[in-house]
């Protein structure tokens, strides 16, 4: 394990470029908080006070306001409030400890000419002890290696055709319609570098993150082309991806919970035919001419960062795995009023059963998390609220394979433009050569 610290720039978020979204601090905005933890590294024992320094800016110009506060445990209710008065746009919180591995959130607001401006930030306390809620039932190995083999009996079927608008000097790209069980079929991208040769790629399975919607980065990160890697970039609800908003808009108001549906029967989840159709992928980017035979990467963030972990744990065929803050990690965490990872269930829509929570562990990342053998690459923020902390480091605490993280604080539900080619570059170091 090789764990490395990665702390950005408080100025950076600002001043970066404007294709960036999800950022900590608006781009183009004419207030700036800086929150300073008097630990750089964000973490504290348990038991070990933590002091926050909150300065607040306004066209540049530190203002002296009155800071409300309120502090919780991560997406958890608030149970300290008070006031801080800044002097000179300072001011600095005792924020108090944590008895339990886990993190404090402290959320802000203040007041400044009429307009009310909120900020929050997270600092952990022994999270490397943080363990799951989510345990693993007895068969869970048996279940998923039986699902894996019956789907495995359908022929293989897909169709190809050529996107000429989406190709380019670097890439090659084809529209692929991927059938994953005996129901249900997935779309997805597949960028070839240009002129491949036979036998000359790696290839890359990149799930999508979370939500009803077309697939938004195709073209981007032609690094993975320029390095010579085959990329297949997914959907995951065989919708063809060049419907246009106004379809995928009215499919989303009828099909936005997915994640809920068939909740109550491992078998019938909606996610199950997902989790196969990972291994499909796989076979699929296996049959291909220009795969080199030996290298087979993940990597995604968020519902893709589940996805990709999933994968490495279903597949003993892939040989590298990335992930960034992954959704659907100790879900069932929230049936004990403990945090919770994304879609974060809710008791009042009767989604902690007995049935539920059954069928919860058989697809929650922690789960799969040590079952995989290959290396893995991690990365999560603490601000981030739809993939909190507290269930990445549950993640990443029952990870038992050769793994490294990049930690990065100060980020919320994003990674930069560096980190997402710092992972490509991670992959290609460590492919394997030869026949």
């Amino acid at each position: 394990m090789r764990p490395i610290l990665f702390y950005l720039s408080l100025f950076l978020c600002i001043i970066g470029a404007p294709s960036l979204h999800a950022e900590n601090y608006p781009y183009r905005s004419d207030y700036l908080w800086v929150t300073v933890p008097d630990h750089p590294d964000w973490l504290y024992t348990t038991g070990e006070d933590a002091r926050i320094e909150v300065q607040f800016y306004k066209y540049g110009i530190p203002r002296d306001v009155v800071v409300e506060y309120s502090i919780g445990g991560d997406l958890l209710p608030s149970d300290k409030t008070g006031r801080l008065t800044l002097k000179q746009g300072r001011g600095t919180i005792n924020i108090g400890t944590s008895k339990r591995p886990g993190f404090r959130d402290v959320r802000l607001s203040a007041t400044v000419d009429g307009t009310t401006y909120r900020h929050h930030v997270k600092v952990g306390f022994s999270p490397e002890k943080i363990t799951p809620f989510t345990k693993e039932p007895s068969d869970f190995t048996t279940y998923w290696q039986n699902a894996v083999a019956e789907n495995g009996k359908l022929p293989l079927k897909y169709t190809m055709e050529p996107v000429k608008e989406m190709s380019d000097e670097v890439t090659d790209v084809q529209l692929v319609k991927l059938q994953v069980d005996r129901r249900h079929w997935l779309y997805g991208y597949l960028l070839m570098p240009k002129g491949a040769s036979q036998g000359s790629c790696p290839v890359v399975l990149t799930p999508p993150g979370a939500g009803v919607k077309t697939i938004k980065e195709v073209t981007s990160r032609p690094y993975y082309q320029e390095a010579g890697m085959i990329r297949f970039v997914t959907e995951i609800h065989g919708l063809r991806p060049t419907l246009d908003e106004a379809d995928f808009t009215d499919i989303r108001s009828a099909f936005s919970d997915y994640l809920e549906m068939g909740l109550d029967s491992r078998d019938n989840y909606y996610m199950r035919h997902v989790y196969l159709g990972l291994v499909r992928c796989i076979d699929f980017l296996t049959s291909l001419p220009e795969w080199d035979g030996r290298n087979v990467a993940v990597m995604g963030g968020s519902q893709g960062g589940a996805l990709s972990l999933i994968a490495a744990a279903l597949d003993r065929r892939v040989t590298l795995c990335v992930a960034n803050h992954p959704a659907l990690s100790d879900m069932a965490a929230g049936s004990a009023g403990l945090t919770s990872g994304y879609p974060h269930f809710k008791a009042e829509k009767g989604l902690y059963t007995e049935a539920t929570l059954r069928t919860m562990a058989y697809y929650d990342v922690v789960n799969f998390a040590r079952h995989i053998s290959c290396p893995t690459y991690l990365t999560w923020g603490f601000n981030d609220d739809t993939c909190p902390p507290t269930t990445s480091y549950a993640v990443w605490n029952t990870l038992q394979c050769e793994k490294e993280s990049l930690i990065t604080p100060i980020n919320e539900h994003w990674t930069s433009d560096a980190t997402n080619k710092q992972q490509m570059e991670w992959i290609k170091a460590r492919l394997k050569k030869g026949k």
